[in-house]
């Protein structure tokens, strides 16, 4: 006879937990007349993505406030933690719903403005790029006066969260030339940006943003794009996501990001992390 082992029965039993736990939202809107006749935008966001979302703080955070008050209705935060990858989030948080009984939202923050992404997510509307993101390395000046290749990195200690795409790339480069002396263990660029800050290392990799968030007002490091050519260079563009049939309320969040690019609110929004704000 078959039989459950004791961790997954426990798993399971917390699953079911957080399913009759979970909040009971109403379905996302596909029309703006929706979203205003309820008074809320359902706005889906990252967890624990310094700095575009952290303990309730952050870039996104105030990207879906402004979003809401352009519309005339009240900010609803819909944070969730990402799954295996970006179809996956796209059907949770903007097209279906999660499983455990959360979710969709109305609009969701963060997603790659990618034209692969889109063909494979057509129930999804992807648009409004509101910012670029890239792969960047922070250096100690002292040290590391310049930084035109990697050889000057060899035998050198640098931090860089290993599973992204920085720590990819790094682990991978030159056949593997750093990575005897590659500080891995990082969650994201932010912890190693502060491990470059407290002199555990010379150097730490991530994204720009992360790396921004941490360093950009201390004139000790420089941060620059990460000098491999298998780095994308000019990074990708940074948008919003909602119902393929939502097209009233997409268009709507598309002139309130226009004004926020407009009057600056969007460069003022990024400057209140020490992040260096990049159109898309």
């Amino acid at each position: 006879m078959h039989t459950t082992n004791p961790g997954r029965r426990a798993l399971l039993r917390g699953l079911a937990a957080v399913a009759l736990t979970a909040p009971m939202w109403p379905a996302a809107a596909t029309t703006l007349a929706q979203v205003r006749e309820r008074g809320t935008l359902k706005v889906g966001i990252y967890n624990d993505m310094p700095p575009f979302h952290q303990n309730g703080k952050g870039i996104d955070v105030d990207v879906g406030q402004a979003l809401a008050d352009a519309l005339g209705v009240k900010l609803a935060l819909l944070p969730f933690t990402a799954d295996e990858n970006m179809n996956d989030d796209l059907r949770n948080m903007v097209w279906k719903g999660h499983y455990l009984g959360y979710g969709p939202a109305d609009v969701l923050l963060h997603v790659p403005v990618d034209a692969p992404l889109m063909d494979a997510n057509p129930q999804t509307l992807i648009f409004g790029p509101y910012c670029r993101e890239k792969v960047a390395i922070a250096r100690r000046l002292s040290e590391l006066p310049r930084l035109d290749t990697l050889t000057p990195l060899v035998g050198q200690p640098v931090a860089v969260p290993g599973q992204t795409l920085a720590g990819w790339l790094l682990i991978g480069a030159n056949d593997g030339m750093l990575r005897d002396t590659l500080r891995t263990q990082w969650k994201d660029g932010t912890e190693a940006a502060r491990a470059l800050s407290q002199g555990e290392v010379v150097a730490a990799a991530g994204l720009a943003s992360e790396l921004q968030s941490v360093l950009q007002d201390d004139p000790r490091f420089a941060i620059t794009p990460l000098p491999m050519p298998q780095a994308p260079r000019d990074g990708w563009a940074v948008g919003l996501a909602v119902k393929r049939d939502a097209e009233d309320l997409a268009g709507a969040l598309s002139a309130a990001l226009a004004q926020m690019t407009q009057d600056g609110r969007l460069r003022q929004i990024f400057a209140k992390q020490h992040v260096t704000w990049q159109a898309a």
